[in-house]
Formats: structure tokens, C-alpha cells, sequence
């Protein structure tokens, strides 16, 4: 039982929820642009991409454990990882062996796709397996790529893949929907980085806080934050959007609060977990209200 809960928690749970969203938000694209759901696809696209979300994240477990990062890190409840390998050292290659395990059924499944719907979808599933593999011991060391590569991971390559595997081609609509939570996904890592920039630096990572500084972090965060909602409200008044879409900006307070936070407290923030809190809840109830609008 040891065994398996340490297996378990190097997955993450509580954040796999955001994958069940972005699926869930390509299938009422796919619905409002007037296709039918295969339940058999969908539920094919669902399995590789929960797939592709626990091995990034038990591979980044393992490697943070295995480089001493862990043990550096002051864990919140939303940065710094779950601390089940620093409990239960003896675990680390369960960590390994599902991240290999998951990496070969998601190039199973994907290539069964490419076969079966289209191979447009080649390009999106090895730029994401890319993401997967590098993005602890390389994106991490590359400020701007690092800053992206949650939004490319889960806007793109997730929420617009499974749209094209869905309906065999990507709108410019589905685009501009998809880059809502871009922004606010991008947003989402962003500010849960703040608290581990001091550890992060003394492992050789070089991520957006670190290399921008605190401030200048803050007004990106900020930037990022105005955009996906002024994204929303261009998208309405174009009609691209329905009008009850509206209703996705009740989180905009949530994310301005996220922003001052940023800003009041800097790397301190992780002492403050409400503020990261307030970040994780616009990244996930912001495109569920999108879903459900378009629905």
C-alpha cells in the first residue's frame, strides 16, 4: 500500500483535473461547430492525453528527486511537488517506470490516431512528446520556453488536438478559443513557480521568475491575465463567442487578486497559498463556463 499511494501521489492528482477541462472545452468546440462526438475517439484522446499529464508529471517528480531539488523546495499546496519521494525515497523508480510506461501508451494511442483520424495530428503529438520529456531537464533552463510550455502543452496541443481529432481540421475559431487558456494556463505555472525560485536557481534552472526578477514577473502575470480576458470579450463582441460567455469573467477578480498578490509579496507568496489558489481556480473554472457556453 506504501507502494502504491507514493506511485500515486508522484502523479498529482489534484492537478490532473485540468485535462478532463481541456478535452471537455474541445468537445463543445467540435459540438458548436456542428460535429458529432465519437465516444470511442473521444474517449481514445481523453486516455493519451491524462496519459501525457501523469508522465510530466511523475517524470518531473523523479528527476526533481533524484537532482536534490525536493529536498530544497518549500512545498505549498500548489508548487514544489507532492514530497512523496522525499517520504518514501525507496519509491523513485515506480516515478520512472510509470513515466516510461505512460509515454509508451501515449505514442500507442497517438499513433493509432495519426492512422485512424489524421495525420495532422503527428506534428501537435511530438512537439507535445517533447514537452513531456524535456521540460524538467531542458525547458526549465530556458526562461521564455518554460513560461509557454504549459499553455502550448494544454491549449494547443491538448484542447486544439483533440478539436482536430474530433472534427479533422482546426478553425481559426477553435484557435482563438483555445488561446484563452493559453494565457491563463501559462499564468497558472507562472505563479507557482514564485515560492521555488530561490531552490530552483541553486539546481540550475532558470525559469521566467528567476531570470526576470519578481516585479517584472508580476507584470507579465498581469499582462497575460488582462489579455486572456480582453480575449474573451473581443471573441463575444465578434460573435465567435455566445453572448452567455459573458459569465466566463466572473473569475477575472480571482485573477486580479492572483496579480496583486504577485506583486505585494513577490517570492514570498508560497506563504500566502491563498493567492495561488485563487490562480489554479480562473485556470479551471474559466474554460469549463467557456465549455458549457458554447454547449
Amino acid at each position: 500500500m506504501e507502494q502504491v499511494k507514493a506511485a500515486f501521489m508522484t502523479m498529482r492528482p489534484p492537478f490532473l483535473l485540468l485535462t478532463p477541462i481541456c478535452i471537455g472545452l474541445a468537445a463543445s468546440m467540435a459540438m458548436d461547430h456542428g460535429y458529432g462526438i465519437n465516444i470511442f475517439v473521444l474517449s481514445l484522446i481523453f486516455s493519451c492525453a491524462l496519459l501525457a499529464h501523469i508522465a510530466v508529471n511523475t517524470l518531473n517528480e523523479y528527476l526533481d528527486f533524484q537532482s536534490g531539488l525536493d529536498l530544497a523546495t518549500k512545498r505549498t499546496p500548489f508548487s514544489g511537488g507532492s514530497g512523496a519521494l522525499v517520504a518514501t525515497p525507496s519509491e523513485a523508480n515506480w516515478a520512472r517506470n510509470i513515466a516510461i510506461t505512460c509515454i509508451v501508451l501515449i505514442v500507442l494511442i497517438g499513433g493509432y490516431l495519426c492512422v485512424t483520424r489524421t495525420w495532422l495530428l503527428l506534428p501537435l503529438g511530438l512537439i507535445g512528446l517533447a514537452v513531456v520529456i524535456q521540460y524538467t531537464r531542458t525547458l526549465n533552463t530556458l526562461p521564455w520556453l518554460c513560461f509557454i510550455s504549459p499553455g502550448v502543452g494544454f491549449s494547443l496541443i491538448i484542447t486544439l488536438g483533440s478539436f482536430l481529432a474530433l472534427t479533422y481540421t482546426i478553425t481559426l475559431d477553435a484557435l482563438l478559443i483555445a488561446g484563452i487558456s493559453f494565457f491563463q494556463i501559462n499564468n497558472l505555472l507562472l505563479l507557482n513557480q514564485f515560492p521555488d525560485t530561490e531552490a530552483d536557481a541553486a539546481h540550475g534552472r532558470n525559469t521566467l521568475p528567476i531570470h526576470c526578477g519578481a516585479t517584472i514577473a508580476s507584470m507579465i502575470l498581469l499582462v497575460s491575465t488582462l489579455s486572456s480576458f480582453a480575449l474573451i470579450a473581443v471573441l463575444i463582441q465578434f460573435k465567435i463567442l455566445p453572448l452567455n460567455a459573458y459569465w466566463a469573467l466572473v473569475t477575472m477578480p480571482l485573477a486580479i487578486v492572483s496579480c496583486i498578490g504577485a506583486f505585494v509579496y513577490g517570492f514570498e507568496i508560497g506563504k500566502r497559498p491563498a493567492y495561488l489558489a485563487c490562480n489554479v481556480v480562473v485556470a479551471l473554472v474559466t474554460p469549463t463556463i467557456l465549455a458549457i457556453s458554447l454547449l
